[in-house]
């Protein structure tokens, strides 16, 4: 019995010294623990311009929730009471009403230019 208690005892201590000393800490600040990368992540998409957003709306059919919801994507609305007329797309997003403020963004999204495509490689 003598001889289990030792062995215990002799085992035990050192889990009850290792607990008694604080984490390893490198200029006063504890090491982090850094996680390996599972997979290598695809490069971001470039940001599309709010122009080429728009024109995208349009494609959707027109006088519907799905294009209206394009646009709300683009620009969230803002309602406001008393809406002066609308100079800027932004200011689109006061109109409470869904119908008004889909005509103000068709309005402001039919008058922008078409982008330019790009050339096709010659054939040889």
């Amino acid at each position: 019995m003598r001889k289990v208690f030792a062995l215990v005892l002799v085992l035990c201590s050192p889990a009850a010294f290792a607990q008694d000393k604080p984490p390893p800490t490198v200029g006063g600040k504890p090491l982090v623990q850094i996680k390996p990368k599972d997979a290598p992540k695809e490069p971001k998409a470039k940001p599309q311009s709010v122009a080429v957003r728009m024109l995208a709306c349009l494609e959707i059919d027109d006088e519907t929730k799905e294009r209206l919801n394009c646009f709300d994507a683009i620009f969230p609305p803002k309602p406001k009471a008393r809406v002066p007329a609308p100079k800027a797309v932004t200011d689109c997003t006061a109109f409470k009403e869904e119908d008004g403020r889909l005509k103000c963004f068709n309005s402001f999204a039919e008058k922008l230019p078409k982008p330019a495509k790009p050339p096709e490689p010659a054939a040889r």
